[in-house]
């Protein structure tokens, strides 16, 4: 299995800080058994961040790609948007679960605009940008991605 990680941050992209998201994001994919196939940082804009995914989906064919960033309520947060422009189709049962894995710590929970689904046999997901956030929902996704992984490269496992 090969993985991407994709920060989303117009600060990040300008240079300003180091990425904390990126090196998570490539935690997860290690934690699945994947190599990771590359990380990069996009500003939040719609049309950059959509090329990124049909770049690292349809180029270098990786099976997980996963972002960080860009999920909130803010005017500048557009990787739903970007990512739906991508998306074959969605998965909403794994953006509800990062929202209810949220719920314990914040109140914010519900603004999450967070969104998963797939293209070709990629499997795409949008993560918190705030790397605490980041780590409190990945426990909740990382029982179902295998499978979910396994099903997309036409391995046929149990659906226990």
């Amino acid at each position: 299995m090969r993985g991407a990680a994709i920060t989303v941050s117009t600060s990040k992209a300008a240079g300003e800080g180091a990425d904390a998201s990126g090196p998570l994001l490539a935690e997860i994919v290690r934690k699945l058994g994947g190599e990771l196939a590359g990380s990069e940082v996009v500003a939040d804009d719609r049309a950059a961040i959509a090329a990124c995914l049909r770049r690292w989906c349809d180029d270098e064919r990786c099976d997980l790609v996963l972002t960080s960033g860009g999920t909130g309520m803010s005017p500048t947060d557009v990787t739903p948007e970007a990512t739906l422009d991508v998306l074959e189709r969605q998965a909403p049962g794994l953006a509800e679960a990062m929202r209810l894995a949220s719920r314990p710590h914040t109140p914010h929970w519900m603004l999450s605009r967070a969104v998963a689904g797939t293209r070709g046999r990629t499997l795409v997901i949008n993560l918190p940008g705030h790397p605490r956030a980041l780590s409190e929902v990945t426990d909740a996704l990382l029982p179902a991605l295998g499978h979910a992984l396994e099903l997309l490269s036409g391995s046929h496992g149990s659906h226990d």
